[in-house]
């Protein structure tokens, strides 16, 4: 059975078009639907009188008011989304059994949101940061999220540590400064006490992190999954967005004054090329590894910190995402929508990459607290196309009305359904992978190469990449206070690059190190040079 018939490019529209209101030329009601005659004055016990608390339209208005707002994300808070479609190019059955990936003549509807990871939904858009690039796939077997950033690796190796590096790189807590910058002393602690940050810090110091456009930023799923085909063969598979327009960056004085004049600058951009029917499109490719090559390579391939270089593993290009359609209401859509990698559709699976396996968790955990409940899966924008069929009830905010008595499995009442899809139906099966260890918190000795792929990166640069990253650091590591942990940086820096360390010293007022590290790389990867990545006929005309 095919559960992509009947989905197509307009299909998640026209079932958001089911909630659409349009409340011009109408009259005023409560939220019951009760016409309210006057809604300027509060009832009172005379004119000069308290109020009354039989007031229910006033004490309805200011309930909702006082709620309008929800937690804003811990991370990615600060975001823009639109929707698009997605259409595969050719059949992938030799890799995965993804329905999505398999008819090029389908248009999957897909919903992105684009976002910084560090500041307040209050902060500008050009800030130095990671951008999240996070995609939902409403597939016929059901939706999919894509959750990636606009950088291929991240800060750490295990997600037992991701509340400390988001607790190290926000505002410091005394006095909730800096807003939406990396640029001050607890961050550069963290930074110095774990040196499995060197090679996002590299990144995070070069031109990526200051992008032009969000139609012009490259997006990686960092994390290691599985494709599984029909036949239960599995391979490794690392995901890339790869934009049209080519990869772009501001400069660092061009994304200050911009942040200055106009702080909503690339969410006006994307909304603009929207609006004007300039739609920014993405072409989906795949790094993909057999199974018995995980331990081929000088690094492990489960190592969030680390890069496939494409040289070493070419990438597919396997489809094109189109984004055509901006949102109606922000808040409805782009604030209320919830992405999970758990969020997963048969023949994509996981790997034992533990900074995925903790996202398994918290990312689940996060929308129970931010959207209220268990039901968040109801609202419009995550609602699936596919249908839902289970003997899940009640909780916060339930808006199906389940009908019957039966709400448990196994039951005669109603013939024992909903039950378990057969094999021939697109059920969901996770790899037979085989696992044996003893229960243990210890770090394979694979992970503990902290220093070569942020050498590689280096390596990378063309020149002025090179000194933007270099004014990058003495800027950021310029507004440390603490003498030691500038020294520590020169220090922990230098086992990426002696010149590099040299500059960074002698910008922040540091000692320069006595003599080079260790690390002693020579290779170079020439697909992370932004330079060098492809330009499209029309942006070779503006550069």
């Amino acid at each position: 059975m095919d559960n992509n018939q009947g989905i197509n490019e307009h299909s998640k529209e026209k079932q958001l078009a089911d909630f659409r209101v349009d409340h011009s030329g109408e009259i005023l009601t409560t939220n019951q639907g009760v016409r309210v005659s006057h809604t300027d004055d509060s009832l009172k016990a005379g004119s000069r009188g308290p109020t009354l608390m039989e007031d229910f339209h006033f004490r309805e208005k200011m309930m909702h008011f006082d709620h309008e707002r929800i937690p804003e994300r811990a991370v990615h808070a600060r975001g823009f989304g639109a929707h698009g479609y997605f259409q595969v190019y050719e059949p992938m059955t030799e890799y995965t059994k993804a329905e999505f990936l398999q008819d090029p003549n389908v248009k999957t509807p897909v919903f992105v949101r684009f976002s910084t990871v560090v500041g307040s939904r209050g902060s500008a858009d050009t800030v130095r940061d990671v951008r999240g690039f996070a995609t939902k796939f409403y597939t016929g077997d059901g939706n999919y999220d894509l959750v990636a950033n606009n950088i291929p690796v991240f800060f750490i190796q295990d997600a037992i540590k991701f509340p400390d590096v988001i607790h190290a790189i926000k505002p410091e807590p005394h006095n909730e400064i800096p807003q939406a910058s990396s640029a001050h002393d607890t961050f550069w602690d963290f930074v110095v006490s774990t040196p499995e940050t060197a090679h996002m810090v590299m990144w995070l110091m070069s031109d990526r992190a200051i992008p032009r456009s969000f139609r012009m930023m490259e997006g990686f799923g960092v994390n290691t999954f599985r494709f599984v085909n029909d036949q239960g063969k599995a391979r490794f598979v690392k995901f890339h967005w790869k934009p049209k327009l080519g990869v772009h960056s501001l400069v660092w004085d061009e994304a200050q004054k911009i942040a200055g004049k106009s702080p909503d600058f690339h969410r006006r951009d994307l909304w603009d090329a929207i609006e004007m029917g300039d739609y920014p499109e993405y072409e989906l490719g795949v790094q993909m590894l057999e199974e018995e090559s995980e331990f081929k390579f000088d690094f492990d391939i489960l190592d969030a910190t680390k890069i496939w270089p494409e040289e070493q593993v070419p990438v597919k290009i396997i489809g094109k995402m189109v984004l055509n359609r901006n949102v109606d209401n922000f808040f409805a859509e782009t604030e209320q929508v919830a992405f999970h990698p758990g969020h997963v559709v048969s023949g994509i699976d996981f790997s034992n990459d533990p900074l995925l396996q903790g996202r398994l968790f918290s990312y689940l955990d996060t929308q129970l607290i931010r959207l209220g409940g268990s039901n968040f899966h109801e609202i419009p924008i995550n609602r699936p196309l596919a249908p839902v069929h289970n003997n899940q009830r009640d909780g916060y905010h339930r808006m199906a009305i389940d009908r019957g008595v039966v709400a448990y499995s196994p039951n005669q009442i109603q013939k024992n359904t909903p039950q378990p899809a057969p094999d021939t139906e697109h059920g969901y099966l996770h790899y037979a992978e085989k696992v044996d260890g003893r229960k243990i918190r210890e770090r394979s000795e694979s992970f503990k190469d902290f220093y070569r792929q942020a050498a590689l990166f280096w390596n990378s640069m063309s020149l002025t990449e090179k000194q933007h990253i270099v004014d990058a650091f003495i800027f950021e590591v310029g507004n440390v206070l603490d003498k030691l942990i500038k020294q520590r940086v020169v220090d922990m820096f230098n086992n990426v690059d002696s010149g590099l360390a040299k500059q960074i010293a002698i910008g922040v007022g540091a000692n320069p190190p006595a003599q080079p590290g260790q690390t002693a790389v020579t290779a170079s990867s020439p697909a992370v040079s932004q330079e060098k990545t492809l330009k499209s006929p029309q942006m070779r005309m503006l550069i």
